[in-house]
């Protein structure tokens, strides 16, 4: 990754206030619980393709009647025209490639049974968003699924390159397709850097974007940044907090830390405690007048 410290891989104006950050975020039963409740003939026929298809075979945990419904759901709205092979496993979701109406997609799929569930409530409990979820497993994967989405929008709309959010229904996330050929795009940890500084810049502008939107990410380092056609795109956004949850500092100290430890690897000469970044990213916005 290479170019001068210009700019370029930015628009450093300031970009317009992302909305509310108290939206609700709805995690009440979806058209996918319905779909897989009635099981007409279509979605049957639709869970034994999918269930017979060798991509998927190895993945049959994953693929609950549920989930089914929600992956048909969005087939019928559109939003997936035809299904390709896995991208990653993680803890708690898998991702896959499928082709869109305009291009490639990921299609994001969170386990019900998530061996991180504990962690996934660290980041829930405390955020207005979602007060009084309870402790049901499927409530919390739901509405995780729905506050990355959430997430996702309003970094976009203050101005922070992500994947582009589609569509959610259930514990599914469709977004769009950060790769090339089928191969997702590298992680920032995953390539040589000709130029840290620019990347720096990057990164602690995004960083200070999502805290004037609301937002801390809580997981940021170089595992969640990703290298896509010479641009720098943050990604996983499912924990990100608002800055009102009672961890929310200290998830930002964090995730400073974490970025000014990896520039300092990469040969910058920053603050490997993170404090200079946090004071960038919570400086106060100019007065206008």
């Amino acid at each position: 990754m290479s170019g001068e410290s210009d700019g370029s891989l930015l628009d450093f104006e300031e970009s317009d206030a992302p909305g509310d950050e108290w939206e609700e975020v709805d995690v009440a039963e979806t058209e996918a619980d319905r779909v897989a409740k009635q099981r007409d003939r279509e979605f049957l026929t639709f869970r034994e393709r999918i269930k017979d298809a060798d991509q998927f075979k190895v993945e049959g945990a994953v693929f609950d009647d549920a989930t089914l419904a929600a992956l048909y759901t969005l087939v019928q709205h559109g939003h997936i025209d035809a299904f390709g092979g896995p991208i990653s496993t993680g803890k708690e979701a898998n991702v896959f490639l499928a082709d869109g109406p305009d291009g490639e997609v990921a299609v994001k799929i969170y386990r019900i049974n998530a061996s991180d569930f504990k962690h996934m409530r660290e980041y829930l409990e405390g955020d207005p968003r979602f007060s009084g979820l309870g402790s049901d497993k499927k409530a919390v994967v739901l509405a995780w699924t729905r506050k990355e989405l959430a997430n996702l929008r309003r970094a976009k709309a203050a101005g922070v390159t992500v994947p582009e959010p589609i569509a959610a229904e259930r514990n599914v996330l469709v977004m769009n397709f950060l790769g090339t050929d089928g191969k997702r795009a590298k992680r920032l940890g995953e390539v040589r850097l000709e130029n840290p500084e620019t990347a720096y810049e990057v990164i602690q502008e995004y960083a200070r974007r999502l805290y004037r939107a609301g937002l801390i990410h809580g997981d940021l380092s170089e595992y969640n940044v990703v290298v896509h056609d010479s641009e720098l795109y943050v990604i996983d956004l499912g924990q990100a907090v608002t800055v009102h949850h009672p961890n929310s500092r200290d998830f930002l100290e964090r995730d400073c830390r974490n970025v000014a430890k990896f520039f300092s690897r990469q040969g910058l000469d920053i603050d490997t405690a993170g404090e200079e970044l946090l004071a960038y990213v919570t400086e106060p916005e100019p007065d206008p007048s």
